[in-house]
């Protein structure tokens, strides 16, 4: 029986989640989780008669916790199953998308690769921005947990749907790749790169390198008014 549910997540969703949860299922224990760290702690009994849920987090489950989860684990992935991976909305948006949307899926040990289990889809929002995406896939994500919340709880495993990942996964390196500006790009390319990769998970952000120096892209918010896509010439050096 499913005694405990491991909740991943940061700590601004963290109450309102837990909330929705202990409403269909009172006596649930429900264990706050925000790191490797906290996942590590859990003993083998917890996990035995617990579900881990995560919801829109970059911590990687290790595969000790998820073979000691004895109800399985299901994450709440901020993008389509178009777009698995660490900077779904950064490349959608630089693809050109039409739509976007949220997925959850049965966790496995390989990133965004378990068996899709819900999944909701929306047209690009208009003009196509970064924090207009991330909000929608945001809300698209909270109405699937609100949705599925009385089964989250449940004895049963999710049904599945049978949907296929798509073949691009997004990971650090793909993602540091495209913020690699350089020194000759052409002015439109540049544009696009900024436009989907100005705020990228991990602190990410486009950067050239010029004789030497790194010049990072200033964060709209930190800038003073100037130009769109203003660059900080810091003339930090790179490292040998």
């Amino acid at each position: 029986m499913l005694k405990s549910v491991v909740l991943l997540t940061g700590p601004g969703e963290r109450a309102i989640l837990s909330a929705r949860l202990a409403a269909f299922r009172p006596d649930m224990r429900i264990i706050a989780a925000g790191s490797r760290a906290d996942l590590a702690a859990l003993g083998a009994e917890t996990l035995a008669e617990s579900r881990l849920i995560a919801f829109v987090t970059s911590v990687i489950v290790p595969g000790q916790v998820l073979a000691g989860l004895g109800h399985g684990a299901y994450n709440f992935h901020p993008g389509p199953p178009g777009y698995p991976g660490l900077s779904p909305a950064q490349f959608a948006l630089y693809d050109g998308a039409r739509r976007f949307g949220a997925t959850v899926h049965r966790m496995v040990e390989a990133v965004d690769a378990g068996p899709i289990v819900a999944m909701s889809d929306f047209a690009m929002p208009e003009p196509p921005t970064l924090d207009g995406l991330e909000t929608l896939a945001f809300q698209h994500l909270a109405k699937l947990f609100w949705d599925l919340s009385p089964a989250l709880v449940g004895d049963a495993p999710l049904a599945e749907l049978g949907i296929a990942w798509g073949p691009r996964k997004s990971t650090r390196q793909s993602t540091e790749a495209m913020c690699a500006i350089d020194p000759d790009i052409d002015p439109a390319e540049l544009h696009r790169r900024v436009a989907a990769f100005a705020r990228s998970p991990f602190g990410l952000t486009p950067t050239l390198t010029l004789h030497g120096y790194r010049f990072r892209l200033e964060p709209p918010e930190a800038a003073e008014p100037a130009p769109a896509a203003r660059t900080e010439n810091t003339a930090v050096p790179s490292a040998a």
